[in-house]
């Protein structure tokens, strides 16, 4: 389905990607792994088409390149990004933040339906439509900005630090919710704090250190990886003291 190679992403004179190569499949939830500053938000937002891609690069979405293409074809062709940060319209109501994930053309003819998958997805969202976003809690947003994801009807979601910020009850509901995502066929590139809770809900993984992919595997691969233990799931192995130096 995604097909990145050679990424590269530069800030001014700063490589924030260099020569990145990661695939996600159809259905399949695809977790990156990386300390602060490893790149990580970066790769989603240049996928998404928020930050371009050095010359050499390249990205396919369903064997069509997308490497050029604006925030919104990128958005009609299927790929929606939810962003650290959540980059929802705190002044806005949740009902009129999801119509506005539903601004694209692929969405149009399907609004109603995709309006209740989300609110099945997330019940709280359904007693809340006329509240404004900004009086909401840290969850609730981050509910509402998933759901404005979903309802331009995606193929490939990316979420962005999706738990940060969330109490952990608050955390373990997101994650059942996203378990339900994956369900309905959806694939997810998710970046995400919880290594634990991610690498459960995902397939495969990738680790990114300065840029780099330097490992890769299957969820179980990674969390039985002595290194991988170390660096993301509690205390600082060899990926860690890398990323550092």
């Amino acid at each position: 389905m995604l097909e990145v190679r050679n990424w590269r992403v530069a800030y001014g004179q700063h490589m924030a990607l260099q020569g990145v190569n990661l695939e996600v499949a159809s259905g399949e939830v695809v977790v990156i792994l990386g300390t602060n500053g490893a790149g990580k938000s970066t790769l989603l937002k240049s996928v998404a088409g928020l930050v371009p891609a050095q010359p050499g690069s390249e990205a396919k979405f369903d064997n069509t390149a997308i490497t050029n293409l604006t925030p919104q074809a990128i958005v009609e062709a299927g790929i929606a990004l939810v962003p650290e940060g959540r980059g929802i319209f705190g002044e806005l109501t949740v009902r009129e933040n999801l119509q506005l994930g539903a601004f694209t053309k692929r969405a149009r003819a399907s609004e109603t339906q995709n309006l209740e998958q989300v609110l099945s997805l997330f019940p709280k969202l359904k007693e809340r439509m006329k509240q404004v976003v900004q009086t909401m809690s840290g969850g609730e947003q981050q509910m509402v900005a998933i759901g404005r994801a979903l309802m331009s009807n995606p193929r490939l979601l990316l979420l962005d630090e999706p738990s940060l910020g969330l109490s952990p009850l608050m955390t373990g509901e997101l994650f059942k919710a996203l378990e339900q995502v994956r369900q309905q066929s959806l694939s997810i590139l998710l970046v995400e704090q919880n290594a634990k809770r991610s690498l459960a809900l995902a397939d495969r993984g990738y680790l990114l250190e300065n840029g780099q992919i330097v490992g890769q595997g299957t969820s179980a691969e990674l969390s039985n990886d002595p290194a991988v233990q170390q660096a993301y799931l509690g205390g600082a192995g060899r990926y860690a003291a890398s990323a550092a130096s």
